[in-house]
């Protein structure tokens, strides 16, 4: 229960002192923009944060991506560990170790010690995805990798700066394991001089309101948001939900995807997040750590309250039972690079169990985030001959209640990233962007679609030694619906060879992917999920989405049971044929069930035979195949099911 006192500050110096430490921390995005070496930092795959003299958080920034929420303070803390007593003005530190509290290598973490005369009050950190950090492929993303020592390079605490003084032979140290090491300086020493922004910034408040107040300030704005949380959950009843999701596969064991299972118990003012019953660590780099699991969390739960600050003082209520050696809390050495599968898993099931608690905030699941990773010799470019070529798309997410989904949306995972600009990659990189627009017929269907996702097709230019990697997920557990609502559509990537002509369907999960100039590859991203039962979505609403080339005329009537004429497409001329869509309607809802319920071996002879594609396997059928030769897979189509009776069929009237 609450024991906090009250505050001692008058309302309006807490107020000033509140917004005045978020905006130092929105200060130090922009001096990170302006100042970044990397193209991947430049589309804000960072976050910054500020913190009291014992490593609390006590303010991020307004566009500071979700996946860093909730583990800033962990590697603030280890630093503060690792150098107690033997800390100066002037001193920067580095950590990027997900075994102490972080996310994975590529995240760096620069954290300063802010004095004021010879006393410390804070620390300033600027965590910035650097985009190589050594190991056995570009990127240092190798899915195939069962431990750390094939990944990147851990740094556990390190001094880079020693009272303003730049240690070089640390951070030369440092670069030279990377391919591209001149980016990897110029981003220390961008995120280092972010530090100094906030350093600068909290020393003007102390000249301004006293050190005692300053301090005083960093407290009550952490126990402002307990007690705001605290209430806010008190209200609610108690009482415990559970929701599972899936990662596809474990590349080690055979067909099967692996479950993550969360179990929310509401007592009081508290709450307690249960992951027993998850899968234990796997054969790939898709194992979560436990500071990474608890972001996941907090980043969930955030989504419902977003009107509220994030400091440490939402972290405190919050309790974490994950088994230890799980796939939500992998220990040293299991390999944790792609940590934002099972993040993004945990997410979307506290979405679900949220949802049930707050309906009018409820929302069905989003689409996965993707990595595409290539690297090679840059031939345009003899001065700097290795590229790194690092790629994410935006996606759709989930339908809401009484809303359709946000399109082309950054991640959840990654809220606050930008999406990426073609132009920018095609300067830095030997590729050519051919395709990028919405994906049609990509989003969910539901009486509230999902949102949009889109298709990108790229073309690798004059460059030699290329491999490429892919990191990504939702092919076999496709982004789902609730309430009645269907899946979107499987993720996934396809390589056409310029030599041979030769298609190759290559899935979410490979590495080390030999391609040459003139190879063409495409991948679409999902839609999110469809909310509610699409046969009661307003025929005119589909319509709409048939002018607007969200919805093809096909799967409008396939999806939704709406039937359009197309009177003059140039004209966007659509008419709803009223007699057949009551009839299609019907007709949906008389054997929909039992489609659900087919013989997958039959849907995957429709499938082999191209009568149906990997849309209505999904969608009307429920199996999962292998999408390159159309095999059923069992096991993940019994999950798959399992998931689709609870959240679509149960709820078919």
């Amino acid at each position: 229960m609450n024991t906090l006192s009250r505050p001692d500050l008058d309302p309006v110096t807490f107020e000033v002192l509140k917004n005045s430490f978020i905006t130092s921390v929105d200060q130090m995005a922009e001096q990170m923009l302006r100042t970044c070496y990397s193209f991947v930092i430049y589309n804000r795959d960072f976050s910054n944060g500020l913190h009291d003299a014992q490593g609390n958080c006590v303010a991020q920034g307004n566009s500071d991506i979700a996946v860093h929420v909730g583990t800033l303070h962990y590697t603030c803390k280890d630093v503060i560990r690792a150098f107690e007593g033997d800390m100066y003005p002037g001193d920067v530190y580095a950590i990027n170790d997900p075994y102490a509290g972080g996310t994975h290598f590529s995240d760096v973490r620069l954290i300063r010690p802010i004095f004021d005369e010879e006393t410390l009050i804070g620390f300033s950190q600027s965590n910035g995805h650097w985009s190589d950090l050594g190991g056995s492929v570009p990127g240092s993303f190798n899915v195939t990798a069962h431990e750390m020592f094939g990944e990147a390079v851990r740094i556990t605490p390190i001094r880079l700066f020693r009272k303003g003084k730049f240690c070089a032979d640390v951070a030369n140290m440092i670069a030279a394991n990377t391919r591209d090491p001149a980016s990897i300086i110029g981003d220390i020493h961008s995120q280092a001089q972010a530090t100094q922004v906030a350093e600068r910034e909290l020393q003007r408040l102390v000249g301004k309101y006293g050190r005692d107040q300053v301090i005083q300030g960093m407290e009550e704005v952490q126990d402002y948001v307990e007690r705001a949380v605290r209430q806010r959950i008190s209200d609610l009843p108690d009482g415990t939900w559970e929701a599972v999701d899936y990662i596809d596969r474990d590349p080690g064991a055979g067909e099967g995807m692996i479950p993550i299972h969360i179990k929310m118990t509401i007592k009081g003012d508290e709450i307690i997040y249960d992951f027993e019953g998850s899968h234990p660590t796997i054969s790939s780099i898709y194992n979560s750590a436990h500071g990474a699991t608890f972001s996941a969390v907090v980043a969930g739960m955030k989504t419902f309250f977003p009107d509220l600050p994030l400091n440490s003082g939402f972290y405190r209520m919050v309790e974490i039972k994950a088994p230890k050696n799980s796939v939500v809390s992998a220990e040293w050495p299991v390999a944790v690079t792609g940590f934002l599968m099972p993040f993004e898993k945990i997410m979307n099931a506290i979405f679900e169990m949220w949802s049930q608690i707050m309906p009018e905030r409820a929302i069905a699941c989003a689409f996965n985030l993707e990595y595409l990773l290539a690297g090679g010799n840059d031939l345009r470019k003899p001065e700097k001959p290795i590229y790194m070529f690092y790629e994410w798309l935006p996606g759709g997410w989930g339908g809401r209640n009484g809303k359709d989904g946000s399109d082309v949306t950054t991640a959840c995972f990654g809220t606050g990233l930008m999406s990426q600009p073609s132009e920018g990659n095609e300067r830095v990189n030997p590729t050519r962007a051919d395709e990028f627009q919405i994906k049609q017929d990509s989003p969910g269907p539901g009486k509230w679609r999902g949102g949009a996702g889109v298709i990108k097709a790229s073309t690798l230019l004059e460059a030699d030694n290329t491999v490429m990697s892919y990191i990504c997920d939702r092919e076999r557990a496709v982004v789902w619906g609730v309430e009645g609502g269907l899946p979107s559509m499987p993720h996934g990537l396809m390589v056409e060879h310029a030599e041979t002509g030769e298609q190759n369907w290559l899935g979410s999960v490979f590495s080390n992917y030999k391609i040459k100039s003139g190879d063409r590859f495409t991948r679409p991203t999902a839609g999110g999920g469809g909310y509610g039962d699409p046969m009661e979505r307003d025929p005119e609403r589909v319509r709409h989405d048939v002018i607007d080339e969200y919805v093809s005329v096909e799967r409008a009537k396939i999806d939704y049971g709406v039937v359009i004429k197309v009177n003059d497409a140039d004209m966007l001329d659509y008419e709803i044929d009223v007699e057949a869509t009551g009839k299609a309607r019907a007709h949906i809802r008389e054997n929909r069930k039992a489609w659900a319920r087919m013989d997958p071996e039959e849907v995957s002879r429709l499938y082999r035979n191209g009568e149906i594609n990997e849309m209505d396997a999904v969608r009307q059928y429920a199996v999962i195949l292998d999408w390159g030769s159309g095999e059923v897979m069992p096991k993940s189509t019994q999950q798959f099911r399992e998931s689709f009776e609870r959240r679509s069929v149960a709820h078919w009237s």
